[in-house]
């Protein structure tokens, strides 16, 4: 995993209704890279059990955006300002509930870490290696009511699924800093009001 890809991107921003930054964090164990990510608690009104990276919406206490991503990463999972090291950005991510996201990859130690159960049910931390696994990736293209054609990505991995705006994060942090690329191809064309493979 070459991080230097990030540092190069010069990322694309977009605009909505309403700003949110998140860290992409990476860490090694055993000398294997993996990416950490968060499992959202199930009462939660917004994606409820879904897998995300750290991070969450704009206060006016935050002096910009990276200051969001630490202050949320820091209350999601007890993460510490001074443990992070940023290497760049990837493209702003518009969300279905009209969230402009800003997602910063950084490096962190691998140690353990607290969750906020109010927000957090669990942490788990995905090797690179099954990410990047062909077997372990699916993809489907759906019109959605608001936005149209829409490809959706899907990596299971541990008994954990990453999908929705994470997971196209995830698709373009792993092409940038990996030889992995999504398929041209789709695995399947599905209805709107299809259940999703979770």
């Amino acid at each position: 995993m070459d991080l230097a890809g990030v540092t190069r991107h010069e990322p694309v921003a977009v605009e909505a209704g309403r700003r949110a930054a998140v860290i992409a964090p990476v860490l090694f164990r055993d000398e294997r890279p993996h990416v950490l990510f968060t499992k959202r608690a199930d009462h939660l009104g917004q994606h409820p059990g879904q897998m995300s990276f750290p991070g969450g919406g704009s206060e006016p206490v935050d002096v910009d955006l990276r200051a969001t991503a630490l202050r949320e990463s820091n209350e999601e999972i007890g993460l510490l300002p001074e443990e992070v090291t940023f290497h760049g950005r990837l493209d702003d991510i518009q969300t279905v509930t009209d969230y402009a996201v800003t997602p910063f990859v950084a490096t962190i130690p691998d140690r353990e870490y607290e969750p906020d159960y109010r927000e957090v049910a669990e942490i788990a931390a995905l090797a690179v290696d099954d990410l990047t696994d062909r077997a372990n990736y699916e993809s489907e293209l759906r019109d959605h009511p608001k936005y149209g054609e829409v490809r959706l990505h899907f990596f299971h991995v541990d008994g954990y699924t990453v999908w929705g705006a994470t997971g196209r994060m995830l698709v373009q942090l792993l092409e940038l800093t990996t030889e992995w690329e999504a398929p041209p191809e789709v695995d399947r064309i599905v209805d709107a009001d299809a259940d999703y493979p979770v």
